[in-house]
C-alpha cells in the first residue's frame, strides 16, 4: 500500500501543473484579427485603387502576405502554447512545421523589403532605358527570389534537424543552436545592413535627382518668361506691361511651387498664338509649353509618395524584430548564460506585432490608402 502511494506521489509531482494565460489568449485573437483585418485591406487596395498601382506597392502586397500566413498559419498555435503557459501538448511534426513556416514567414517579409530597397535603388541609379524596360521582369525575379530564399532558410527544419536525441516533447522551438545562428544571420543580419545601405543610397540618388529636375523646371520658368516678354515687346508695342493673364500665371508658377508634380504652364496671349510675327526662339518652349521629354522621370509622383513610408515601415521592423534575434542568437551561442522564458516569449509577441503595425502606419503615411480605407469602410458600415 505504501509503495503505491509514493508512486502515485512521484506521478503527481512529475506531472507539472498547466497554468492558463487568459491574457496571451485575449490579446492573441485580438491580434490576428488586426493583422488579418489590416492586411487585406491594403491587398485590396491596391487590387482596386488605380492610384496605388506602383512598383512599391506590388512588392508592399508580398510583404502583407508574408503578415496574413503568419496570421493564418502560425499565430493560432503559438498562441495556443502560450495560453497553455508555454507548454507544447500537440504532435511534435506540427511543431516542426510550425517552426518551418515561422521561420519562412520572418524571412520572407525581410527578403520582400529588402527586395524593395534593390528594386528602388535600380529605378534610381541605372539609366532610364533599363529602368523602363525591364521593370516588370526585375519585380517578378525579385518577388521570385524573395519567396524561394526565405523557404531555403526553412528547409532544414522539414528536412528533419529539429530531431535531436533527448527532445523535450513539451517544449516547441528550434532545437539546433548551429541552425539558429545560422538561420538568424540568414534571415536578419545579413540582410539587414544591406537593406539599410541600399536604402540610404537610393535616397541619396533620390534627392540629387529632385534637385535636377527642380533646376531644369527652374530654367523652363525663367525661359518662359523671357519668351512671354519678346512676345509682348514684338506684338504690341505700345503695352507698357504684361497682360493680367499672364502676371497672375506666372505668379502661380513661382519658384516656391516647384514641389508640385505638374509642370507650370506658360500662356501665349492668343492674339500672338494665331499671328505670324516672327520672334526670339528658345527650344526648350514650345507653344508656351515645355517640350516633352523624350524619357519619361525615373519616379512619377506617386512612386515618390510611396517610397516615403518606407523609412517608417523598416524602421518599425526593425525595433520590433532585433530584440528577438539578439536574444534568440545569444541564447544559442551562450548556453550557460539564463535568458528568463518572459523575455523570450516577450521579444516573440513583439516581433509578431509588427504584423499588425504595418497597415496602420500606410494609413497615416500615405494619402490614397488613408482614402481608400477611409471610403471602405464607410461602403461596408
Amino acid at each position: 500500500m505504501s509503495l503505491n502511494i509514493s508512486s502515485l506521489n512521484s506521478t503527481l509531482h512529475a506531472q507539472p501543473v498547466l497554468t492558463y494565460n487568459v491574457l496571451a489568449l485575449v490579446f492573441g485573437v485580438l491580434l490576428i484579427i488586426v493583422i488579418i483585418c489590416g492586411n487585406v485591406l491594403v491587398c485590396i487596395s491596391v487590387y482596386k485603387e488605380k492610384a496605388l498601382k506602383t512598383t512599391t506597392n506590388y512588392f508592399i502586397v508580398s510583404l502583407a502576405v508574408a503578415d496574413l500566413l503568419l496570421a493564418v498559419l502560425v499565430l493560432p498555435l503559438f498562441i495556443y502554447a502560450e495560453f497553455q503557459g508555454g507548454v507544447w501538448s500537440l504532435n511534435l511534426a506540427l511543431c516542426d512545421g510550425l517552426m518551418t513556416m515561422d521561420v519562412m514567414l520572418c524571412t520572407a517579409s525581410i527578403f520582400n523589403l529588402c527586395a524593395i530597397s534593390v528594386d528602388r535603388f535600380i529605378a534610381v541609379s541605372i539609366p532610364l532605358n533599363y529602368n523602363l524596360k525591364h521593370v516588370d521582369h526585375r519585380q517578378i525575379l525579385l518577388l521570385s527570389a524573395t519567396w524561394l530564399l526565405a523557404l531555403a532558410v526553412a528547409s532544414p527544419v522539414i528536412f528533419g534537424i529539429n530531431n535531436v536525441p533527448q527532445r523535450d516533447p513539451r517544449e516547441c522551438k528550434l532545437e539546433d543552436n548551429i541552425y539558429v545562428v545560422y538561420s538568424s544571420v540568414c534571415s536578419f543580419f545579413i540582410p539587414c545592413p544591406i537593406m539599410l545601405l541600399l536604402y540610404f543610397g537610393m535616397f541619396h540618388g533620390l534627392r540629387k535627382w529632385e534637385e535636377a529636375r527642380k533646376a531644369k523646371l527652374r530654367n523652363s520658368i525663367q525661359a518662359c518668361r523671357r519668351l512671354q516678354h519678346a512676345a509682348v515687346a514684338t506684338a504690341f508695342p505700345p503695352l507698357g506691361a504684361l497682360p493680367r493673364v499672364i502676371e497672375r500665371d506666372l505668379a502661380q508658377s513661382s519658384l516656391e511651387d516647384l514641389d508640385d508634380l505638374t509642370q507650370p504652364s506658360c500662356p501665349f496671349p492668343p492674339e500672338y498664338k494665331n499671328s505670324s510675327i516672327q520672334s526670339v526662339a528658345y527650344p526648350e518652349i514650345r507653344n508656351g509649353q515645355p517640350a516633352k521629354q523624350k524619357k519619361r522621370a525615373k519616379i512619377n509622383g506617386r512612386e515618390r509618395k510611396a517610397m516615403r513610408v518606407l523609412p517608417v515601415v523598416v524602421g518599425v521592423f526593425l525595433f520590433c524584430w532585433t530584440p528577438f534575434f539578439v536574444v534568440h542568437t545569444t541564447r544559442a551561442l551562450c548556453e550557460s548564460c539564463h535568458i528568463s522564458p518572459y523575455l523570450m516569449s516577450t521579444v516573440t509577441w513583439l516581433g509578431y506585432v509588427n504584423s499588425a503595425l504595418n497597415p496602420i502606419i500606410y494609413t497615416v503615411f500615405n494619402t490614397e490608402f488613408r482614402k481608400f480605407f477611409r471610403g471602405f469602410l464607410q461602403r461596408c458600415c
